[in-house]
């Protein structure tokens, strides 16, 4: 939390006690209607096999592209993920990892590759990517 959504609390808070800090609900309306959601459903309980993935597994990207081919709805990975949240689902993670899965690998992306594409902040600056931005 920065100061200044700390302050705009307090201001929120001084002028409306606790009610002006209770959240408004979502910030959009979902795109779906309620039939809509019921087939979702459906067909998220008919599992991805149906779309032709060949394994049993939900994940965000294709929730949203289903979305899109049924519904004709755009939703970005968040959206889905928020559309899901509120409607009772839940992330689910695997009971087991993939046999393909090279932990050496991965310990070497997480120490070599991911600096690269996610480099440190400088301390003292939130936000700052470089030590020329201003």
């Amino acid at each position: 939390m920065t100061p200044k959504t700390a302050d705009c609390w307090y201001r929120a808070w001084e002028s409306g006690g606790a009610a002006a800090l209770r959240s408004a609900g979502p910030l959009s309306r979902c795109r779906l209607d309620d039939r809509d959601l019921a087939r979702l459903e459906e067909i998220l309980r008919r599992g991805p096999g149906v779309y032709g993935w060949e394994d049993q597994r939900w994940t965000l990207a294709r929730v949203a592209e289903v979305i899109r081919r049924e519904f004709g709805v755009e939703y970005t990975l968040p959206g889905a993920w928020m559309l899901l949240d509120r409607h009772g689902w839940s992330c689910q993670p695997p009971a087991r990892r993939a046999v393909e899965r090279d932990d050496t690998a991965v310990r070497g992306w997480s120490e070599q590759g991911w600096p690269v594409v996610k480099p440190l902040r400088r301390s003292g600056m939130p936000g700052s990517v470089s030590s020329t931005s201003h």
